[in-house]
């Protein structure tokens, strides 16, 4: 993987945008034997062997097909997609027999064979049409599950436009879905050395790039040299541009840079002990030792973190 293929930010699909605002567009998709139904539940999508779990439409079991439920993602290969919202307190344990237990008994045979998988854990894994599907249902399930009221009153809201927009039933204000930029860089200093830095909240030993939200007014330029001295103490000066990627955990667009310590600057980390607990520069050597003995894990390869360290290394590092 490079960060010109970044695993989320594949795609082959058309979005369609312009049958969004169409009359009666999901009375339309029941009716087209061509149209394909993937399962949505937060983060996590229904997978079989061969990908994304695709249904055609007339599986959908009665009462499924709801607007409210519903996501037009638009066409690939033939077919029109639609993502299919489940409550987030649904459940797919299975029992003895291995039948899956849900609260709506509807569901059981359509969840029969299915796991559910965290976007994070197979985005690099699926393919580009299955990446670009996934990545958008799960961004946009996300925005749903947070913008159920509107924001300038407090009353409900319902979805239209094919799932990208919702209506306050009160003032009939608009509301589209967001996207929170965020810069992540990989720190270089004089000798080459990558800086890595341990959250507080990360398991024991996990690794990664730096990284942090774009403030309001501020160039992404400026959010990398910002963040990267908040952080560490570490005064970088160049920046360069190397990639983006969504990341909708729950709506941030990571936005990939590479960043030189400033010439003269002091190499010396201070981390503040809260965000960052532990944070250090590595030659390639260090880092392949410390992965090869366990002592550290990076991020997963369905991460533009894991991009950005690889293409440093020089090509993938041996989990």
């Amino acid at each position: 993987m490079t960060l010109q293929n970044l695993p989320l930010a594949r795609t082959t699909v058309d979005a369609d945008a312009a049958s969004r605002t169409l009359q009666g567009l999901f009375e339309e998709l029941a009716a087209d034997p061509a149209t394909r139904v993937l399962l949505v539940q937060g983060s996590q999508l229904g997978v079989d062997a061969a990908g994304l779990a695709l249904f055609d439409v007339s599986r959908l079991p009665h009462g499924g097909w709801q607007q409210q439920r519903l996501l037009y993602l638009g066409r690939a290969d033939g077919m029109r997609l639609v993502a299919s919202m489940l409550p987030e307190d649904l459940g797919f344990e299975r029992d003895l027999d291995g039948v899956p237990i849900t609260s709506e008994a509807s569901l059981v045979e359509l969840v029969e064979g299915l796991s559910f998988e965290h976007l994070r854990d197979i985005g690099d894994r699926l393919s580009d049409r299955d990446a670009g599907l996934g990545t958008t249902a799960v961004a946009l399930t996300a925005w749903h599950e947070r913008h159920l009221r509107c924001p300038r009153c407090g009353e409900a809201t319902e979805i239209i436009d094919g799932g990208w927009v919702r209506r306050c039933l009160v003032d009939q204000s608009l509301h589209y879905p967001r996207t929170d930029a965020a810069v992540i860089m990989a720190v270089l200093d004089d000798d080459d050395r990558i800086l890595m830095g341990h959250a507080a909240h990360w398991p024991t030993g996990r690794f990664s790039t730096l990284a942090g939200y774009v403030e309001p007014g501020e160039p992404l330029e400026e959010a990398v040299i910002r963040e990267v001295a908040e952080e560490t103490g570490i005064a970088v000066g160049e920046t360069t541009y190397r990639g983006s990627q969504p990341w909708p955990f729950p709506c941030s667009l990571m936005m990939g840079f590479q960043a030189r310590v400033r010439p003269g600057a002091s190499t010396e980390v201070r981390v503040d002990g809260e965000e960052l607990t532990d944070a250090r520069f590595f030659t390639r050597e260090e880092l392949l030792t410390e992965v090869s003995a366990g002592g550290v894990h990076l991020p997963m390869r369905s991460s533009i973190a894991r991009a950005l360290i690889e293409e440093w290394y020089g090509g993938p590092i041996p989990a």
